[in-house]
């Protein structure tokens, strides 16, 4: 609140130009106007509706497929060893770099945009999971061998309890990367979106849709993250969450 209020006064102060940092009562006042009348012809609420679209579908599809890859890479040391590598090489990477290739491959339409998310997400939910394999404990397993467990019920009555709190851990992390990827997936050739919205508000300097959008994308982003907090409660009972 403090900062709120020394802000507003930076901003109504002149101390700091607007045109670099609008004080809230603007941003304010322009997300009033925007929901309104929209950007660009398009109403807010599609503006973000879009993004939730894209990066909730690409973070589902990447939590899906990266954690059984993950933890078949963790139990079969052979798929890890062919898998591992490829994984390793193309996490780092900056996902803009990868943009004029997905152009290239798969064109400018939705698939694209999906899929720059997708692969964001998908790289660390892989590595996090793969992970959770090798910490589980090794006196735990061989507890649950002696009492009669074998195959799938040591998986589910033994290993999986003990990687479910990282995996949900690792999920949260993928969401914040796939999360900040939305505005380079939504450069390509989009026309809507909270991601577009602030690129194409940068270029005419309007700073107040620019920190309105970064505000959304925030606030957006933290809501995912509290619903997977308490799905992380309701699953993990026994992990002791503060």
């Amino acid at each position: 609140m403090a900062v709120t209020l020394l802000w507003e006064a930076a901003g109504r102060g002149h101390w700091v130009d607007a045109l670099l940092l609008p004080p809230p009562s603007e941003i304010l006042s322009t997300a009033i106007g925007l929901v309104r009348d929209g950007y660009r012809q398009t109403p807010l609420w599609q503006h973000l509706a879009l993004s939730l679209g894209r990066a909730v579908g690409a973070f589902v599809a990447a939590v899906a497929i990266g954690i059984p890859l993950g933890i078949g890479m963790g139990m079969a040391p052979m798929l890890g060893a062919l898998i591992d590598p490829f994984v390793q090489f193309l996490r780092p990477l900056p996902k803009l770099a990868l943009i004029p290739l997905v152009i290239l491959w798969f064109g400018i339409g939705e698939f694209s945009k999906v899929l720059l998310i997708f692969i964001s997400a998908l790289l660390s939910i892989v590595v996090g999971a793969a992970a959770a394999v090798g910490n589980v404990r090794r006196q735990q397993l061989r507890a649950g061998q002696a009492l009669g467990a074998h195959g799938f019920q040591l998986f589910r009555y033994v290993m999986l309890p003990q990687m479910l709190p990282e995996l949900f851990v690792t999920i949260r992390l993928s969401l914040g990367i796939g999360w900040t990827t939305l505005i380079a997936a939504e450069m390509i050739a989009s026309d809507a979106g909270i991601g577009w919205m602030v690129v194409n508000a940068s270029a005419y300097l309007r700073t107040d849709i620019v920190m309105l959008g970064i505000v959304l994308l925030g606030a957006t982003g933290y809501a995912l993250d509290l619903v997977l907090i308490a799905l992380q409660r309701w699953t993990t009972p026994w992990a002791g969450h503060a």
